[in-house]
C-alpha cells in the first residue's frame, strides 16, 4: 500500500457517498410536508482508468428523500454510476456527487478489493474522490470559492441531519477546502494515484 498523499486529510469520517448522501426533505423555511425538488443536472463526462466510458443511470429507487450516488459495474461488467433521487438536492451538489463517484472509477477503486469499511484505506479513497470532484468543479465548471462554499454548506447541513458530529463534518469540509487551493489539474492527481497503485496506463 503506498503511503498516504500528505495533501489529503486521512482523518475524515466514514462517509461513503456510494452508500448514499442524505439530503434535506424540505427547503429551509418551508413546511416539512412539501419537499422541494430541483432540476436534474446533466451527468459529466467520465472515463475510467481503463479507458471505458462510464454510464450514468437515473433512478427514483432507494430511500425516499435521500439522494445517493454509487459507482459500480453493471451485470454486464460495464462501469456505471447509479444516481438515486437526485432531484431532492440542488444541482451544484448533484454535480459534486457525480464527480465523486466518477473519481472512484477514474482512480481504479471499483476494480480493486474494497478495503474494510471505516478503515484508513477506505477513508483515503473517499478523501481522494472528494478532492478529484472539487478540482473538476473548479477547473472544468469554473466553480469559484462562493460556489464551493455552497457545496460544502449543503454537505454540512445534510451530514448534520444524519447524525455526524461536528468534528467529522469539519474534517471533511477542511479536506475539500484544501483541495480547492491545490496546484495542478484533476488529471495530475488521478495520474499520481494511479501510478502509486500500479494502474497508470502507458
Amino acid at each position: 500500500m503506498p503511503p498516504p498523499n500528505p495533501t489529503l486529510n486521512t482523518t475524515l469520517p466514514a462517509m461513503a457517498l456510494a452508500l448514499g448522501m442524505a439530503l434535506s426533505s424540505a427547503a429551509m423555511g418551508q413546511d416539512a410536508q412539501t419537499p422541494k425538488t430541483y432540476k436534474l443536472a446533466p451527468p459529466p463526462p467520465c472515463t475510467n482508468n481503463k479507458g471505458e466510458t462510464v454510464r450514468f443511470i437515473d433512478s427514483s429507487s432507494g430511500r425516499p428523500g435521500l439522494a445517493a450516488g454509487m459507482a459500480d459495474r453493471d451485470s454486464s461488467g460495464r462501469p456505471v454510476v447509479l444516481r438515486s433521487n437526485y432531484t431532492t438536492t440542488p444541482p451544484e451538489f448533484q454535480n459534486f456527487i457525480d464527480r465523486h463517484e466518477c473519481a472512484h472509477h477514474q482512480t481504479g477503486d471499483i476494480d480493486r478489493p474494497h478495503p474494510p469499511r471505516n478503515g484508513p484505506e477506505h477513508l483515503m479513497n473517499e478523501s481522494i474522490s472528494d478532492c478529484v470532484a472539487i478540482l473538476r468543479l473548479r477547473d472544468e465548471e469554473g466553480y469559484d470559492r462562493a460556489a464551493i462554499n455552497r457545496v460544502t454548506a449543503a454537505m454540512r447541513n445534510d451530514m448534520a441531519k444524519i447524525g455526524f458530529p461536528e468534528i467529522s463534518i469539519a474534517s471533511r469540509i477542511s479536506n475539500i477546502d484544501k483541495c480547492f487551493t491545490r496546484r495542478g489539474s484533476p488529471r495530475d492527481l488521478i495520474n499520481k494515484i494511479l501510478k502509486k497503485r500500479g494502474l497508470l496506463q502507458p
